[in-house]
């Protein structure tokens, strides 16, 4: 009977971990190609990104450029990762440009599969999910930050924790010895909890460690991925040599998590009595300290699968992307692009060989969009070889941006001074014998329109030299006739029809032709009388513009 209750038992508890495995596998399986749902803490995700060296990289992309293409907007919309080691990962990935052919055809090669396979992409998504806990944010701690130093009396420590230790054998001997104990351990006491600050540090990051090497060691197993690194083994090995000391951390944060009072006590005098907590942590920093190469290694590796998997949910998510051409020519071809952030796009096609360009309308019609929309493209397709388009091809880039310009009052810095050292560092980088993409919009509108389209015309004029290649809009008509050379003219438009504006948010040739800025207040109830003298000082204006541009050869 009791062997029957036993099996009973034992078949319950066996159906609740195949129902539990089964929601597992149908909830990865259900949010295949679907946006995350979690709340996105940008400190940490770009914690590894910030204290990195990407030195070697053909450019990390700039906190501007990134704040004018909304960048944070575009990572939550990406990341489709399973563990945060993954989001930091792909967050680095994102903001810095480094263009590998070999790796990226190994890379698609690895999505290929991911995609098609489900039930392979299950497997790994469940042992990646490990590396989702909060926790899991701060293993780049161990490679990246310098680690506590022992105090110069460290030691005392040993000497203490030895004492103990006889102590303790000798009073079975003589109780005189209890005494000394108890005179040891008072001591102790002081240590151990001196020592929980440091610990502290640490009950987040050593246990997530021991947790990554166990997940590299899985997927390393798998033929698949062992191309990701050939060297890996070596640093899973030199991990494996301090898990048996790690593991007291990974107790010591499951004891804190459960709070098992009565075990977590006894095991609490007997960590002070002989200084284990201290002893262990120092003695595990140190031989930590010597590895942190092969952490990173590791955090790499599955950062990188992880990276790939959110990469092949995101194609399988959206209606239209492609792989780009990068090319070695200078030129940007794309086919019916899209802007990754915005509901039903409308998409535009764009040519730009030999000159760059110029965008003309007005305001909300789609210019600062389009141009957001081409950044936003090469730095994916750079970064993680997508875009959302068609069909792209493009050069080796670099992105710079002026988009998005506020003053800056804690340094006493106006709107156009902002712009003028932002524009500054555009000029000194389009030097560099780099291609680069300038994204611009309404440049110099901090200042009066005559002195605007004067430095406007000889700045952009400078920056489409030496290979460069600029997007810029503007309201300045007079802007596009000066620069009818250097750049091709583009422009949006909207249609005003009785009392109601429509824009088609489509990409024309040429620069417009119409102005309806004063219809549009005219459409708002502005007074009469202000409509009709702005009519009239337009058109007196116009004219004037007219005679200006006829005597100096323009028309």
């Amino acid at each position: 009977m009791i062997k029957d209750i036993l099996f009973q038992i034992k078949h319950v508890i066996s159906e609740l971990t195949l129902n539990g495995k089964k929601g597992i596998e149908k909830r990865l399986a259900s949010s295949f190609g679907h946006l995350k749902e979690d709340a996105f803490d940008f400190d940490l995700i770009g914690k590894y990104f910030r204290n990195k060296d990407n030195s070697k990289a053909h450019q990390v992309l700039s906190d501007k450029t990134c704040n004018d293409l909304d960048f944070e907007d575009l990572y939550t919309f990406l990341d489709r990762t399973h563990s945060k080691i993954g989001q930091q990962y792909l967050y680095n990935k994102l903001r810095t440009i480094v263009r590998n052919q070999e790796q990226t055809k190994l890379d698609e090669t690895i999505i290929d599969v991911l995609s098609r396979d489900s039930s392979f992409r299950i497997s790994v998504q469940k042992k990646i999910e490990k590396l989702n806990h909060k926790d899991a944010n701060h293993v780049i701690s161990l490679f990246q930050d310098p680690h506590v130093k022992p105090p110069k009396w460290f030691f005392v420590m040993k000497l203490l924790s030895f004492t103990s230790f006889i102590s303790l054998i000798l009073s079975v001997i003589n109780p005189m010895f209890f005494i000394i104990l108890l005179g040891v351990f008072c001591v102790n006491c002081v240590i151990h909890f001196w020592n929980k600050n440091n610990l502290f540090q640490y009950v987040s990051s050593i246990p997530q460690l021991i947790n990554l090497n166990n997940v590299a060691i899985f997927l390393y197993s798998l033929p698949l991925f062992k191309d990701l690194n050939p060297k890996l083994p070596t640093s899973i090995k030199l991990i494996n040599q301090v898990k048996s000391r790690m593991s007291l951390f990974q107790l010591e944060a499951k004891l804190q998590g459960d709070f098992q009072i009565i075990f977590w006590f006894l095991f609490e005098i007997f960590k002070t009595l002989f200084l284990i907590e201290p002893l262990f942590l120092f003695g595990v920093l140190r031989r930590l300290d010597s590895k942190r190469d092969e952490i990173e290694d590791i955090f790499k590796f599955v950062g990188h699968i992880d990276m790939l998997i959110s990469i092949a949910s995101l194609r399988a998510g959206i209606d239209a992307y492609c792989k780009p051409t990068v090319i070695s020519g200078n030129r940007i071809i794309a086919h019916k692009m899209r802007h990754p952030l915005i509901y039903d796009c409308t998409p535009n096609s764009i040519t730009m060989t030999d000159k760059s360009m110029l965008l003309t309308g007005s305001n909300m019609s789609g210019k600062t969009s389009f141009i957001r929309t081409i950044g936003l493209n090469v730095i994916t397709g750079l970064t993680i070889n997508t875009c959302f388009a068609e069909s792209v091809s493009f050069p080796l880039l670099r992105v710079f941006s002026a988009i998005r310009i506020s003053d800056d009052l804690l340094n006493d810095k106006s709107y156009y001074f902002e712009e003028v050292l932002t524009i500054k560092e555009m000029l000194v980088e389009g030097q560099n014998n780099e291609k680069n993409l300038f994204l611009l919009d309404e440049l110099f509108k901090g200042t009066n329109t005559v002195e605007r389209i004067s430095a406007g015309k000889a700045v952009l004029s400078s920056l489409s030299k030496n290979n460069n290649m600029v997007l810029v809009s503007t309201h300045d008509i007079e802007l596009a006739d000066l620069l009818l050379d250097t750049y091709e003219l583009y422009h949006f438009s909207e249609i005003i029809d009785e009392n109601k504006i429509d824009f088609d948010y489509k990409l024309k040739e040429g620069k417009l032709q119409n102005r309806n800025a004063i219809r549009i207040l005219e459409i708002n109830d502005y007074p009469k009388e202000i409509i009709d003298e702005a009519l009239e000082i337009s058109k007196a204006l116009d004219e004037v513009y007219i005679v200006s541009s006829m005597d100096k050869g323009i028309k």
